[in-house]
């Protein structure tokens, strides 16, 4: 066995001895494969300059440790291949395939077949109207659009300028020359040039299609450029009135240009692409800017994104975008390089039959037009997330991404997190926060004084709280939460634990538990064993209540049953969320702790001068704002406060301190 061999992971059992055989017969050529899962349903698609070389780094010991690739792997139990005679061919072919196959582990674009395309029929005479159905037919279609009040804008605005006919008839020259089709009303009001009884050419009405097509395209500028020569021809030519029509439609050409927003002074032609990011979600959105003016946008959401790279993100919403794109400009600019860089190139070139550039600029102007790129999706995700949130059912990626990471059975939707606070013993106190689908419930936190615990002992404070809190909530029939969290290693959250096994709220530890539970979470049943709880109503459903604890130092995660942290990669959303818990029951708990330090300090200042209560101690306070503004104050602004009895007291007490 060779040294590469030997770095190769797969088990070999049954149908996986196929899988180590075709990975030792991978060929040394472009193209695309699958793998599989053992229903043979497709998990990934992917490209490959040299297929060997891609396929084994997926099962190879060195490989990055990224968990959605872990479990993908080990799912895997066929792969299939296409080999290509190029790069570009298994470009196009990948593309494809995800398009088709839509495989859970690929970035997932969410389908388009919603928005509208507009459409330039393939026929003698061609029409110009919305579709959300694209054919194989040969017509041209532009799109999709996104922003359809934008679109609906522009075709009315065509339909106002060019006489486009607005009939369904197929009107070829057999039609004409039998004279089965009459002219409509739209004739008459000048809305159309009737082709159908041959008044105007086929030629003449597809010089007027094609420049439908230039202001679809966004080349109106153009246009109006060659509008104005064919007007002074036929102004020369004596034309006087076909003169007059071009000179009314330059106007409204000119108008219409005009309402476009200008962001590129170079005037050029070129496809803007950025990506905005956050957990799983993102929103791909690409700027189309023809002769320097922003002719159309569009955006497009994806999942499945986590873990995966910036580059890795913007090929594939590229490589979508291009597959079915008409238009196409001779220069493409991308945040970031792209690992197809040159394939995609001579694809998008062979296209258009015109070499096109990918760039990715890093400073001046085109790096500026990205940026507004990018926050234009920046707040197109943050819109769609909301819609999303308003939805009964939704569950924040964050506490999906959570439930994966500490292996729990059901997603943590309530979770509860302790922290203690104290300086050397004094003042300790405690503070429980409450977040529930990943976002703060303030109205459920709680403060604690501790009181059968002296000096800095976190360890018996910690089992202090917890037993206070779910004690209460047994009594009351209150609602458990879906997870606890204290902030600490070991010691801390063996010291919850023990409270709770004390409660009923989790069994003892025993090995033959513990592989119950796992083989539960396999979804492999396990022996039926009483609990200590189920003689209550509302708890009886409560097998094993998870609780962690999160230490500070290296931000390590622990669960009861193992001595050893979690092994939660720190990119994780779900390591986010408990750190952003964590943090906020450590500034509850550090706030709460300096007011009763600064209300003990103030209050006995005050307190220990004869004649001053609650009541005049908090008057004093309020007027004076301090105790150092209660020393310094003379006798007569006292007195207006307290009288001129118990200022004269207050002035002898701080004159005697003084000394």
């Amino acid at each position: 066995m060779t040294e590469e061999q030997s770095n190769i992971t797969i088990n070999v059992t049954g149908e996986e001895v196929a899988l180590a055989e075709k990975l030792d017969n991978l060929p040394n050529k472009p193209g695309v494969y699958q793998f599989k899962d053992a229903e043979g349903k497709v998990l990934y698609v992917g490209k490959a300059i040299i297929l060997r070389n891609r396929v084994r780094q997926y099962f190879h010991k060195s490989r990055r440790n990224e968990p959605r690739i872990d479990a993908m792997v080990s799912k895997i139990r066929d792969v299939e291949l296409f080999v290509t005679d190029s790069e570009v061919e298994a470009l196009v072919l990948e593309a494809t395939l995800i398009k088709k196959l839509k495989p859970r582990y690929n970035v997932d674009l969410k389908d388009d077949k919603s928005y509208p395309f507009i459409v330039v029929t393939n026929e003698p005479f061609p029409r110009v109207f919305v579709t959300r159905r694209v054919f194989k037919d040969g017509s041209k279609y532009f799109g999709p659009y996104t922003d359809v009040k934008n679109m609906r804008a522009s075709l009315k605005m065509i339909r106002e300028i060019f006489k486009v006919r607005s009939c369904n008839f197929l009107i070829n020259e057999e039609t004409i020359k039998k004279r089965k089709i009459k002219v409509c009303l739209d004739y008459h009001i000048k809305k159309c040039d009737g082709p159908c009884e041959g008044i105007i050419t086929q030629e003449k009405y597809n010089e007027m299609i094609h420049e439908v097509v230039q202001v679809i395209k966004g080349k109106s500028l153009s246009l109006v450029h060659s509008l104005q020569e064919q007007m002074q021809k036929a102004a020369e030519e004596l034309r006087f009135e076909e003169a007059a029509e071009l000179r009314d439609r330059i106007k409204q050409l000119s108008v219409y240009s005009e309402r476009q927003k200008i962001i590129d002074a170079d005037l050029d032609d070129r496809d803007l692409f950025n990506v905005a990011i956050e957990g799983n979600d993102a929103c791909g959105i690409v700027f189309k800017v023809r002769e320097g003016k922003l002719s159309g946008k569009h955006h497009v959401y994806m999942s499945g994104v986590e873990h995966k790279a910036d580059a890795e993100i913007i090929e594939q919403f590229v490589q979508r975008y291009y597959l079915d794109a008409e238009d196409i400009p001779s220069e493409v600019l991308l945040p970031v390089d792209i690992e197809s860089h040159e394939p995609m190139t001579q694809w998008l070139s062979q296209k258009i039959e015109k070499k096109v550039h990918l760039i990715i600029p890093k400073i001046g102007e085109k790096v500026r037009l990205l940026n507004l790129c990018k926050r234009n999706a920046e707040l197109l995700l943050g819109e769609w997330k909301a819609q999303k949130m308003k939805r009964d059912d939704f569950i924040p990626h964050s506490v999906i991404a959570l439930q994966r990471d500490l292996r729990l059975k059901k997603p943590p939707r309530k979770i509860e997190c302790f922290d203690i606070s104290n300086i050397q013993g004094s003042d300790s106190v405690a503070s429980m926060v409450v977040f529930v689908d990943g976002k703060p419930r303030k109205s459920e936190y709680r403060k604690f004084n501790i009181q059968s615990v002296q000096g800095p002992d976190d360890f018996a404070s910690m089992r202090e709280v917890v037993e206070r809190r779910y004690s209460r909530l047994i009594e009351e029939q209150g609602e458990l939460p879906d997870l606890i969290m204290v902030d600490g290693g070991k010691g801390q959250l063996s010291s919850a634990v023990a409270v709770l096994v004390k409660l009923g709220l989790r069994f003892e530890e025993s090995a033959s538990q513990e592989d119950e539970r796992e083989s539960v979470r396999n979804g492999e049943g396990g022996k039926n064993h009483s609990h200590p709880i189920s003689h209550i109503p509302h708890l009886s459903k409560v097998a094993h209540l998870p609780i962690i604890g999160l230490a500070k130092r290296l931000e390590e995660v622990f669960i009861p049953e193992s001595d050893e942290p979690q092994n939660i990669p720190r990119t994780s959303s779900g390591l986010k969320l408990l750190q952003q818990i964590r943090d906020e029951a450590h500034r509850f708990a550090i706030t709460y702790h300096r007011t009763l330090r600064a209300k003990r300090t103030l209050q006995t200042e005050l307190d220990l001068i004869e004649g001053i209560g609650k009541k005049r101690s908090t008057e004093l306070l309020e007027t004076f704002g301090s105790v150092q503004g209660v020393k310094f104050a003379t006798q007569e602004q006292l007195a207006e406060i307290v009288g001129e009895k118990v200022a004269g007291k207050i002035i002898e007490y701080f004159a005697e301190d003084a000394v």
